[in-house]
């Protein structure tokens, strides 16, 4: 680092380091655990509203922060500069948004099997016609499918805690996958909230190439894992077979990331009430929401539950049935049309019939608490108007 700063290990900037709280957006909230990353390199390439974070990344940079910084022509070319810098052993940060992530995705898809350990941040907004910048996060979908660790933050706090943890997770020996740090457009990203922040004096330690899984490619190491063998490429046979058992490492490295996700962000989910016949199950921003009906049922008596979801992948299916076992009905609010939530979870569970598809807002529109409480008054056949009243 240019900057004299002390260098501490994740545990001891995340779960020991004193804080004071700070009131600032979601994007500052990113940047600020960008700042305390040690980041090498950061490549940007700008779409709303994922510009914020790219251009106060671009900041921090100015400010010595991080070593390199430039921004690419395009998003396919961000997420291709990216696979290639981490053949050097640097670490990487970027971020993008909707239609940016979708045009990058063939060069993102790649990066799991290409073990490229790099934090992605992405911003969600509508991908679908016609043109909004509003928020959605239906592009999460096309990410679930791809191999990396996916974690969904349902405010600021939630946006600096797991993107700090996201740079010590992708780095693990046993995972070296990438790992993408989600939250909704606006709703986190230009709205303000508390976050408690240790001192940006204090700083993740520096990557040691040399101890990875993957070796820095430079005048002695040679490029490694780079399918240029006639086999491969040719041989239908090796190929099946190569290809094959290299995807079950990469789900695999998926799966074992687990463990990282107790020990940084306190387990993949947040459990409230346990036990209740009514269960909401919710992530990101739609967690919040849900947290706010949860309350609104316990200040009408109603025995309601609340499950926040903080890891998407790897999907923690047992703790998901454990959260659930009891439970009657269980209600999925989500900001898509397609819920890719409510699937996963309805095939988590035993009887995915007791699983409420919705309520479910797109295209930028908020989701009223009233949606999900009528929810609960119709799972327990409640007249939600006498209620109100």
């Amino acid at each position: 680092m240019s900057l004299n700063k002390k260098l501490v290990d994740m545990d001891y900037l995340l779960n020991e380091a004193p804080r004071e709280k700070h009131f600032i957006t979601g994007a500052q909230a990113m940047s600020e655990a960008v700042k305390r990353a040690s980041v090498d390199m950061a490549i940007a390439y700008p779409i709303t509203p994922q510009s914020e974070v790219m251009h106060l990344v671009g900041d921090i940079y100015a400010q010595g922060h991080i070593k390199e910084y430039y921004r690419a022509e395009e998003e396919l070319g961000t997420m291709s500069a990216i696979a290639g810098a981490a053949r050097g052993g640097v670490r990487l940060f970027t971020a993008t948004s909707g239609p940016g992530l979708l045009r990058g995705l063939e060069a993102i898809v790649s990066w799991p099997g290409h073990r490229v350990p790099c934090v992605l941040g992405v911003l969600t907004r509508v991908i679908n016609a016609p043109l909004s910048i509003q928020p959605d996060n239906i592009e999460m979908a096309y990410l679930m499918h791809s191999g990396m660790v996916m974690l969904h933050a349902e405010n600021q706090q939630d946006t600096f805690d797991f993107t700090l943890a996201a740079f010590a997770i992708t780095e693990k020996v046993d995972v070296y996958i990438p790992v993408s740090v989600s939250t909704e457009g606006f709703f986190v990203t230009h709205a303000k909230g508390y976050v408690e922040m240790m001192s940006e004096e204090l700083a993740f330690t520096e990557p040691d190439p040399y101890h990875a899984p993957v070796p820095a490619m430079d005048n002695e190491v040679p490029p490694a894992r780079i399918q240029r063998d006639a086999p491969v490429q040719k041989s239908n046979f090796m190929s099946y077979l190569i290809h094959s058992v290299w995807q079950q490492e990469i789900w695999d490295s998926n799966r074992r990331a687990m463990k990282y996700v107790y020990q940084y962000i306190d387990g993949p989910l947040e459990v409230q009430n346990p036990g209740s016949d009514v269960m909401i199950v919710a992530s990101g921003c739609a967690a919040a929401q849900a947290r706010e009906a949860h309350r609104y049922a316990q200040e009408e008596g109603i025995s309601v539950g609340f499950v926040k979801v903080k890891c998407i992948r790897p999907w923690p299916k047992d703790e998901i049935r454990e959260a659930l076992a009891t439970a009657k009905t269980v209600i999925v609010p989500e900001h898509n049309i397609i819920g890719w939530l409510c699937k996963e979870v309805k095939a988590a569970i035993p009887n995915s019939g007791i699983v409420v598809e919705g309520p479910r807002v797109y295209g930028g529109m908020t989701l009223p608490v009233e949606l999900i409480m009528t929810e609960i008054y119709d799972a327990l056949g409640m007249d939600s108007l006498v209620l109100q009243a």
